[in-house]
């Protein structure tokens, strides 16, 4: 093949949403591709902070009057646990792909640098990882969800 057929060639794959061709004969072997692979970057998840609500969230006590014994509580239990946000903005992704396996389940124990989960950005796949040893209690996104910077990713369980 000379230079001529091969810049058409070039042109033509271009020119079209084919990102890789390959042609084989006995005599050569052409190979031509586009774009890139995603390039994925390792970002570690910091430690998940618990903050009290604000004082407007909460009903005032009245003082004065007495509360029953079978009074039920306003405001729901806190979630037992640590929250692993969202360092970024971006989609979360619970596999490496499709059809494979989520990183971690519901009451998996994993190790410190373990990846839990992946969060895109860009076309950058931004692995978070594990802090510490834990215990997952629950994942708060579903897969292909958007995340916003601090969304709770899931809840865990220090070990």
């Amino acid at each position: 093949m000379d230079i001529k057929d091969l810049k058409l060639l070039i042109k033509l794959v271009t020119e079209t949403d084919i990102t890789e061709f390959e042609m084989d004969n006995s005599e050569e072997k052409i190979i031509i591709k586009r774009g890139h692979k995603p390039e994925y970057v390792t970002i570690s998840a910091p430690a998940a902070q618990q903050f009290a609500a604000p004082a407007y969230h909460q009903a005032p006590a009245a003082p004065s009057l007495p509360v029953p014994s079978n009074a039920v509580a306003a405001e729901p239990a806190a979630e037992a646990g640590d929250t692993v946000t969202s360092p970024i903005v971006g989609t979360f992704y619970a596999a490496p792909g499709p059809e494979e396996a989520p990183y971690v389940t519901v009451g998996q124990v994993v190790e410190k640098g373990q990846v839990l989960c992946i969060v895109e950005a860009m076309k950058l796949m931004n692995e978070i990882e594990a802090e510490c040893k834990c215990k997952i209690l629950k994942i708060c996104k579903d897969n292909a969800q958007a995340v916003e910077y601090g969304d709770s990713l899931f809840v865990i369980q220090k070990l």
